[in-house]
């Protein structure tokens, strides 16, 4: 299922690779796509919309509904 999640405080390469991380632990076949300019985390994954949110959380940002 393809998801768009509004990611606050990226703004570098490490922060785009730690959110990638992220959902990749959640789920390794998961495909993430990320515009920093415009907030943006697009997530192709069976995980659900709680779970990427809660795993791009813990990582330090800020995750809009």
């Amino acid at each position: 299922m393809n998801q768009t999640f509004n990611v606050q405080g990226m703004t570098c390469g490490h922060c785009e690779r730690s959110v990638t991380n992220a959902i990749k632990q959640l789920d390794p076949q998961a495909q993430v796509r990320i515009d920093r300019p415009q907030n943006l985390v697009e997530v192709d994954s069976t995980a659900s919309r709680e779970k990427i949110a809660a795993a791009i959380r813990e990582e330090g940002y800020a995750v809009a509904a």
